[in-house]
């Protein structure tokens, strides 16, 4: 009964636009970069809606991770192509931007499919030292917890405090905290090649600083200059 209900939604998600779209040639990862400085954007200038500024300042990485597709028919599953970029050393200007996939399976009570933009804040050194890994699970290895919104809430809970991700996300407009437990992020080899030149640069050389911001990035490196202070290490 399990494999049926499997095939039928991996059949869904196939067929769907939002995954064909994700998946599809005409959404390169140049325009991804364009739509994750919109989700940047939005997100940060929100009001009271938004993210609390002194988080994104506390942050080691961002990954921002537009249009991320969910669907279901008792089984779950997730999948988006997104990008991180980390601070300096000495907490000064950011990386350029590393590609990722996010991939994760769920079951339970769930049917139909929805479309999501997320936003990930690394909140310590050890959350920036999982993203130089190959991969790593969220709520397995990595501890997430569905970040606080608005400008004054408070960020001193114990689920703020111990996790190494806060997650948020976006959908018809409003804004909330998401559960990513259980998701799988990795490099995204594929849209790397496609801004670096080559599937050989790697996510731990582009985060360590040692590889050029693309031109394509150039918005999105102004906007994460531009709503996150200096944070010393």
């Amino acid at each position: 009964m399990r494999s049926k209900l499997a095939a039928i939604l991996a059949i869904s998600l196939a067929m769907s636009p939002l995954a064909a779209r994700a998946a599809s040639k005409e959404y390169p990862a140049a325009s991804r970069l364009d739509d994750s400085a919109d989700v940047l954007a939005d997100m940060m200038k929100a009001s009271d809606k938004g993210i609390p500024q002194d988080l994104m300042n506390k942050s080691h990485c961002v990954i921002v991770v537009p249009n991320l597709k969910k669907a279901g028919f008792v089984f779950g599953a997730k999948y988006g192509r997104g990008f991180v970029m980390c601070r300096r050393a000495g907490g000064v200007g950011w990386s350029a931007p590393a590609a990722i996939r996010i991939e994760g399976g769920s079951f339970g009570l769930q049917i139909g499919a929805s479309e999501q933009d997320v936003l990930l804040l690394v909140m310590n050194d050890t959350g920036m030292k999982r993203l130089l890994n190959n991969k790593f699970t969220i709520g397995g290895e990595a501890s997430a917890a569905a970040g606080p919104v608005g400008r004054e809430a408070t960020a001193q809970t114990d689920a703020v405090m111990n996790a190494e991700m806060l997650s948020y996300s976006r959908s018809r407009g409003l804004f909330a905290g998401i559960s990513l437990q259980g998701a799988t992020l990795r490099p995204d080899d594929d849209a790397n090649a496609e801004l670096y030149g080559s599937k050989t640069v790697t996510n731990k050389a582009i985060l360590t600083g040692g590889v050029k911001t693309p031109a394509a990035a150039g918005r999105l490196e102004t906007l994460m200059n531009s709503n996150s202070s200096r944070q010393t290490r």
